[in-house]
């Protein structure tokens, strides 16, 4: 579950807006925070951004979102959708641009000058958006929208963005008294300095950090393509980065390299140094609580799990416990597989979490005759993402053409143009290599919503990737990143696929333990023989994927899926208890509590969290998913009962793949989650279908 998605912050909410009204003064920030102009739809300028347009962009937006909310709060009409709710939609287009802006360059392009700049206005961006919800006027005027919407003639988008309205200003505390929003005001920004903190401090370790090989005898077990891109001036470096660790510690036949390449890796953020991120948890954690008992709640866990599809710590807990016993079998059965083959072959060894990915593939290979770097030749990165193109325009219609011209923030990045039947869906942007200032894993981003609320306004998105690049020929990647890629793509076919009215219910604004549903389901199609058919083609002969290889590959499909499932749910374990366990006045020792938690759910000693605490950018980094990452489960439960669905009628079935592009995918928040999937399943969700997807049944 290595998965991101941007979506906008807690604070702001549904305030998601892509068009934009108010002609502004001219200056540094116009093409920032203006309409985005140009061919295809329009597009972000990316060739006027740096830190000094953004901040430009970012103060701008401000003071023209200050004036537009204190002319909807303020004004004499009766409080209506159009006039409030309508009117709330329609404002903050400026800021929304240039937050957008922050965002991406925060992640993918973030320098020293945009560190500073992320440390400077982090804070800022979380007063402002508590200066909107703590409006008093507009959230009275909210509240009576939302007390006679039954009677408004209102549709059902409409009935369905006033609940979101008024629940989001609710849960973000818009009813407290002045004491207490002043008090919650300021935790606020004390947390959105902390992420900051979190999430640079992270990035310093991932790139001050690197294992570098200087003897050649030293790269024994290396595939070639690996050792080709760690080539530098005769020596061979090793970033801290999953991208280059994970495939390191699969294949490399030195066991002390093995361990001080995993150690590094495991230490991000937890190494004592100026970049150690144990305090900042800490701190993280006690002014979650504080701000959560403010807010009416026992726990952070208890807020946070509230506004998700599971509602209850509890009920989120009870789907990780049901699987936790079947993984945890299965992973001591293939930790039993490693160990034998270590001692047949003399290895002298107790197998430790360092050598786990090593012989799991020498059980791989000794089990199903399968070795993954043979594999790897067949997934020429390119390939794939002409498989995900194959596959969304025989499930959705949608083609994409490669467009040159338009401006990108690195020359690495490609734009596509997305249609559907001729006419224009929106642009898809790709970012797929590592390099310095990018934050590491792979995540979706949206860069504009779609909408038809003031315009027809298309979608634009992005994947983003952190492949290492070749020096030469094509990039290949592991059968895992392929997978990857096509989760995240998952991702932005739910954006591109949006066809609502209103911004604030449109693309991913779903619940976070809806969110991950399109982009997980989205991963069964690339291992089909159809697709690997045409797209997986090996890298010198250009001949595709041998039938008996394609048959190992299937056979082998329920392969360490105890390995894969408690790691990521030991990381989903912990993120809950430790929400749970946190008070307002106390600290807690993250690693501490990582290995009293550990003990008690009898985590092996061969496995470790998928994301150890201090690098754990997922839940410390931002409120996304904290106290949530449990959802990537929740989703997959909903993954697992409708692809059953899908093979029941055929993967490729154009009226089941119809069903789910109008029920799931262009809906948006516009319905809400159980409604959406009845509507696509005929039922609620079957949890046990996850137990036989796993093979645990």
């Amino acid at each position: 579950m290595r998965r991101r998605v941007f979506l906008q912050s807690a604070v702001l909410g549904s305030l998601r807006f892509s068009g934009f009204t108010v002609a502004p003064a001219p200056g540094p920030e116009d093409r920032l925070i203006g309409v985005w102009t140009g061919e295809h739809g329009g597009y972000p300028a990316f060739d006027q951004v740096n830190p000094t347009s953004i901040k430009a962009a970012l103060d701008k937006g401000m003071e023209l979102n200050r004036a537009e909310i204190a002319q909807i709060a303020g004004s004499a009409e009766p409080p209506a959708f159009a006039n409030t709710i309508a009117a709330l939609e329609d404002s903050g287009r400026a800021l929304d641009r240039a937050r957008r802006f922050f965002e991406i360059f925060t992640s993918a392009m973030n320098d020293q000058a945009m560190q500073d700049l992320q440390t400077e206005m982090s804070p800022v961006l979380s007063a402002f958006g508590d200066d909107i919800i703590q409006n008093a006027q507009l959230f009275a005027r909210i509240r009576a929208v939302y007390d006679g919407r039954a009677t408004a003639g209102l549709s059902p988008e409409q009935k369905r963005l006033v609940e979101n309205y008024y629940q989001n200003f609710t849960r973000q505390g818009a009813a407290l008294n002045d004491a207490d929003q002043a008090t919650l005001k300021d935790l606020n920004q004390k947390l959105a300095s902390l992420y900051t903190r979190f999430s640079q401090n992270e990035l310093a370790d991932e790139e001050n950090y690197r294992l570098t090989i200087e003897t050649e005898a030293d790269l024994e077990g290396l595939p070639e393509s690996l050792r080709t891109a760690a080539a530098v001036d005769g020596k061979w470096v090793f970033t801290n980065t999953r991208s280059s660790m994970e495939p390191f510690l699969a294949y490399s036949a030195k066991r002390e390299l093995r361990e001080k390449g995993w150690r590094m890796w495991i230490m991000r953020g937890d190494n004592g140094t100026a970049t150690d991120n144990k305090a900042v948890i800490s701190e993280i954690l006690q002014l979650r609580t504080q701000r959560a008992r403010l807010l009416g709640f026992e726990t952070y866990a208890h807020w946070a799990v509230a506004n998700n599809m599971a509602k209850t710590p509890q009920a989120a807990m009870d789907l990780m416990m049901k699987l936790w016993g079947p993984a945890l079998r299965r992973a001591q059965e293939e930790i039993a597989d490693m160990q034998a083959i270590a001692d047949k072959e003399g290895a002298g060894i107790t197998i430790e979490a360092w050598d786990h990915r090593f012989y799991s593939e020498k059980v791989r290979k000794a089990t199903y005759d399968l070795d993954q770097n043979e594999v790897k030749n067949y997934l020429q990165l390119d390939r794939v993402r002409d498989g995900m193109f194959w596959a969304a325009e025989r499930l959705y219609g949608l083609r994409f053409a490669k467009l040159d011209g338009l401006p990108v923030y690195h020359p690495d990045m490609s734009v596509y143009e997305v249609t559907r039947g001729g006419e224009r869906v929106g642009l898809w942007y790709f970012d797929p290599y590592a390099r310095t200032g990018k934050s590491s894993g792979a995540w979706m981003n949206e860069y504009r919503t779609q909408e038809r609320f003031r315009a027809d306004i298309t979608p634009i998105v992005s994947n983003n990737a952190n492949f290492v690049k070749s020096g030469y020929g094509p990039v290949l990647i592991s059968w895992d990143d392929a997978v990857t890629m096509f989760h995240e793509f998952g991702h932005a076919l739910h954006g591109l696929n949006s066809n609502v009215t209103y911004p604030g219910v449109a693309g991913t604004a779903v619940k976070r333990d809806f969110v991950e549903f399109p982009s997980q389901i989205n991963e069964h199609w690339f291992p089909t023989p159809e697709l690997l058919n045409q797209f997986a083609l090996h890298v010198d002969t250009g001949k595709p994927i041998p039938a008996e290889l394609l048959a190992k590959i299937q056979k082998s499909d329920k392969f360490n899926q105890g390995f894969g499932t408690v790691e990521f749910l030991a990381s989903a374990i912990y993120d809950m208890k430790i929400h749970l366990a946190a008070t307002p006045d106390g600290t807690i020792d993250p690693d501490a509590f990582e290995k009293s938690c550990m003990a008690e759910i009898a985590l092996p000693r061969e496995i470790v969290m998928r994301h150890r605490p201090t690098q754990f950018g997922h839940i410390f980094a931002g409120d996304g998913y904290a106290a949530g990452y449990y959802v990537y489960l929740w989703a997959d439960a909903l993954t697992a009962d409708a692809w059953e669905l899908f093979e029941k009628n055929g993967v490729w079935d154009p009226a089941t793949a119809k069903a789910f592009l109008d029920d799931i995918l262009a809906v948006g928040n516009a319905v809400a989650p159980d409604e959406a999937f009845r509507s696509f399943r005929g039922r609620d969700v079957d949890t046990e279908a996850l137990m036989r997807s796993r093979g645990f049944a």
